[in-house]
């Protein structure tokens, strides 16, 4: 079982020539959602509401397998307001709330029973809720594979140092860690980014992997300080939301294929070897180029992403 925690929204898609379009969203929720179609048992925690747009995340999680272990409770859905531009990429502002009060005591004993366990973005960054997250994830640290994607949003955030304060705490929690080159640049704008995934390494991370958009992935561990690179799955770009998020749930679910999950996740990560972990990557870098060859944060399922692999 996969406990994914973090924020659950609407991005309300702007494009121009085109109609606006809302779809359920939301960096965790992506990646619960992702990890569900690619066929392991996923339940999401998250914070949105019984209103038109909380009732259309309720049936996306559905209809993607996932489960729910708390009722929706929030006053209203958050919601983002994405602009799509040249290339498709997507500019952000959101209108959101975070908060975990209802559940702080059974959050904590969730995270205990999982064998897998996932943060990031905005649930991992933004009060009241964020140390909610940290607190659970601190019980599980020894016990569970967490996973971490800091996938920055500095109008929320907004302080950089914060954030940094943040990022690293959670990254000292988890043994994988997917962040972007943006991601990266705008936390440390004064640091190259290998430098800063072997920074995140001598926290505690024991796989950081950078996302770095048409160039591909690149994977630094404590065996392979240098990196390991593989290409990005070339495609016709719809658009880049939630590109990121389906590479996050194909890391996540290459991992727990190999059985690397629970008690000794932290130990199996450290041990990949060179070619695991370049299979690793192209694994999840062509679901995520699936997903950016189409509109919104719709994430392949395990046969579309085989039949592509195995093309």
């Amino acid at each position: 079982m996969l406990t994914v925690i973090g924020e659950a929204l609407v991005d309300v898609v702007h494009k121009r020539g085109e109609q606006t379009r809302a779809y359920p969203g939301g960096s965790p929720m992506n990646v619960a959602v992702g990890v569900s179609r690619l066929g392991h048992t996923t339940q999401f925690v998250g914070h949105y509401g019984t209103d038109d747009y909380g009732r259309a995340i309720s049936e996306h999680l559905s209809a993607s397998g996932v489960t729910v272990p708390f009722a929706p409770a929030a006053a209203r859905t958050s919601t983002a307001q994405a602009h799509i531009g040249q290339g498709g990429t997507a500019q952000y502002e959101f209108n959101i709330d975070w908060s975990l009060d209802a559940h702080a005591h059974e959050l904590v004993e969730l995270a205990r029973a999982s064998e897998a366990l996932h943060t990031g973005s905005i649930g991992a960054m933004l009060e009241p809720g964020a140390h909610m997250v940290a607190d659970a994830l601190s019980t599980a640290r020894e016990s569970a594979l967490i996973s971490y994607d800091p996938n920055c949003r500095p109008s929320i955030v907004g302080d950089r140092s914060t954030a940094q304060g943040w990022a690293e705490r959670f990254v000292a929690l988890a043994s994988v860690v997917k962040a972007s080159d943006e991601d990266l640049t705008w936390l440390y704008p004064d640091r190259s980014l290998a430098d800063t995934a072997r920074a995140w390494l001598a926290l505690g991370a024991e796989l950081v992997v950078l996302t770095r958009g048409e160039k591909g992935p690149v994977a630094y561990t404590r065996t392979y300080p240098e990196g390991i690179e593989e290409p990005a799955y070339r495609v016709q770009v719809a658009d880049t939301v939630g590109a990121g998020d389906s590479l996050m749930a194909a890391l996540i679910c290459g991992l727990l294929d190999r059985g690397i999950a629970g008690a000794k996740a932290r130990a199996k990560v450290a041990a990949l070897e060179r070619g695991e972990i370049s299979k690793l990557l192209r694994f999840s870098a062509t679901a995520a180029g699936i997903t950016v060859s189409r509109s919104g944060a719709n994430p392949p399922n395990r046969n579309e992403l085989l039949a592509v692999l195995n093309g």
